[in-house]
């Protein structure tokens, strides 16, 4: 890991993100959570989809974000189609320390991909049979989509600082809109987001965002521009307090 750069004071942090978190005693230990940036390239313009939060939400209420939630350490058994790119799982894996495991690494991915259906309703694997007895993934199966995590790019991550009445230790993925399989017209079987768009890059990033997600947009960007193609391995910031400042460091 590169050396940490300073990005705010922990009072910083706190005022930037009054509107966007509930502050208050909140868990002392973040829980894992993945949240998916889907990317249309079929324009003169990169778009991003994100949709809103109900107001009612502790956590980043009424705010546009990407598909995304908690992670269900289930999801690591179910069978895909093609697993996370070796590049990609190894830098999962090591950021975790000693709790890094193949199969954390793929509950992670696969979370995105989860909630990416039931917040979206987009299918992201390929058009073939696929059993499970899971209830979370019936949607594949009642489809015959089996999920697929060969598009998906290890891009960010970040940990909610502490103080939040929610907090989430949060893997960013990005994937191209062309590996999504099946997209439902009536969307997901949720109601997490709502007036689900899609913006261009620059849109994104001057819209009702948290501060967060719009850091996170921008370290896209920068990608983008060095890799086009989203290709493995990339380097991957990582957002989190230490010591009362908010660095990033560089995974």
């Amino acid at each position: 890991m590169k050396k940490s750069m300073k990005v705010l004071s922990k009072e910083q942090v706190d005022l930037a993100e009054a509107k966007d978190f509930a502050l208050g005693d909140g868990p002392r230990r973040p829980r894992d959570a993945a949240t998916l940036l889907l990317l249309d390239r079929s324009g003169p313009v990169i778009q991003v989809l994100l949709g809103r939060r109900h107001r009612n939400h502790a956590f980043m209420p009424g705010k546009l974000v990407f598909p995304g939630g908690r992670t269900d350490p289930a999801d690591g058994r179910i069978p895909v189609a093609a697993e996370l790119h070796p590049e990609d799982e190894a830098k999962l894996v090591s950021g975790m320390g000693a709790r890094g495991t193949r199969h954390r690494a793929k509950a992670l991915a696969m979370s995105a991909v989860r909630e990416t259906y039931e917040e979206a309703g987009l299918l992201i694997g390929r058009r073939e049979a696929f059993a499970t007895h899971h209830s979370d993934w019936a949607g594949f199966q009642e489809h015959k989509v089996a999920p697929s995590l060969e598009t998906l790019r290890y891009v960010a991550r970040a940990i909610t600082p502490p103080g939040r009445v929610r907090r989430f230790d949060t893997r960013f993925f990005a994937a191209w809109k062309d590996g999504v399989a099946l997209a439902l017209p009536e969307g997901g079987p949720t109601d997490e987001l709502e007036d689900l768009v899609w913006l261009p890059l620059e849109e994104a990033k001057a819209a009702d965002v948290p501060m967060i997600t719009r850091t996170i947009l921008m370290e896209l960007e920068n990608r983008l521009k060095q890799d086009p193609g989203l290709e493995p391995g990339g380097s991957v910031p990582f957002f989190h307090m230490r010591y009362k400042s908010f660095v990033r460091d560089v995974i």
